[in-house]
């Protein structure tokens, strides 16, 4: 009898277990099914189609593991809009020069309500960072899809300075950003070095470039950011703008989201060294005390 009680008690067991495996199947099924879903619905939204420009060819299973990550996790969390997305994904495609899927995201971001100044204006951005040579290669491709969707070019101008006006214009811009910093910085550079430091850095990237409408000092300070990360050893120049980042009003967790949009396309190396950069200037709360 003890016997038989012992059996019966292991059998509900048995019974109990496979209940639970088999409740525990369909659960991590339809978590997969939900990322999935998740995808398609953000592949329509931003790119037309849910079926990705992979899926037909040679690696099938290369596209689902990108398009899955990219699209049916990053795009639909955290603190970013659309536009925000579209554009850091530009500018970091820019930065990093994978050119050959710069137009697919041009067009991406025209469809989810990015302007074509916005878009012009992110590609501008980039130049102080990269360089013209390189930025020029990005906005053959962005005027390329521009003249496909009919958009007329030149846009309008954007330009708020003269001549005559650039460093003064850019330094007070620089300075409404990082402060009496910017003086203490020019007292210290050598005579030799002031056109690097101060002339051409006030009334080029600042003057020139952020000057400029068609987007707020708050993306252009979030995009700089996002050139910068993507760029690889500059963690000097990333804390930089991490604070300026904080002056202008953009939040950490904005910061830490930006770098997600980016991980696809910089990798993790880069990522996570930004990321480290962003942590050292905005502790979390527990490593502030």
């Amino acid at each position: 009898m003890f016997h038989k009680s012992i059996i019966c008690c292991l059998g509900f067991v048995f019974v109990f277990l496979l209940i639970n495996v088999a409740c525990a199947e369909p659960q991590a099924a339809g978590d997969n099914l939900e990322r999935i879903a998740i995808m398609e619905k953000n592949m329509q939204k931003f790119l037309g189609s849910a079926e990705s420009s992979l899926s037909s060819t040679d690696d099938p299973d290369f596209a689902a593991i990108r398009d899955r990550l990219i699209y049916g996790e990053i795009a639909d969390r955290g603190s970013l809009s659309d536009t925000q997305r579209g554009l850091i994904t530009l500018v970091v495609l820019t930065a990093s020069q994978t050119l050959d899927d710069l137009k697919t995201h041009v067009n991406a971001a025209l469809r989810v309500g990015v302007t074509p100044v916005e878009i012009k204006e992110a590609i501008y951005q980039c130049a102080p960072y990269i360089g013209f040579p390189k930025t020029e290669a990005a906005l053959k491709k962005v005027n390329e899809v521009f003249n496909e969707n009919n958009i007329p070019l030149p846009l309008e101008s954007q330009s708020t300075v003269t001549e005559s006006s650039r460093y003064a214009d850019g330094l007070s811009v620089q300075k409404s950003i990082f402060g009496d910093v910017i003086d203490t910085m020019h007292k210290a550079t050598p005579a030799g070095q002031l056109p690097i430091v101060q002339n051409y850095l006030s009334a080029f990237c600042f003057g020139d470039i952020y000057t400029r409408k068609g987007l707020d000092l708050k993306t252009r300070e979030l995009l700089t950011f996002s050139i910068i990360s993507a760029l690889g050893g500059c963690e000097s120049q990333v804390r930089s703008h991490v604070q300026a980042n904080v002056a202008v009003g953009n939040s950490k967790q904005n910061l830490v989201d930006a770098l997600a949009q980016s991980l696809p396309c910089i990798g993790f190396p880069r990522t996570l060294n930004a990321l480290a950069c962003v942590n050292s200037v905005i502790p979390e709360p527990d490593q502030a005390k």
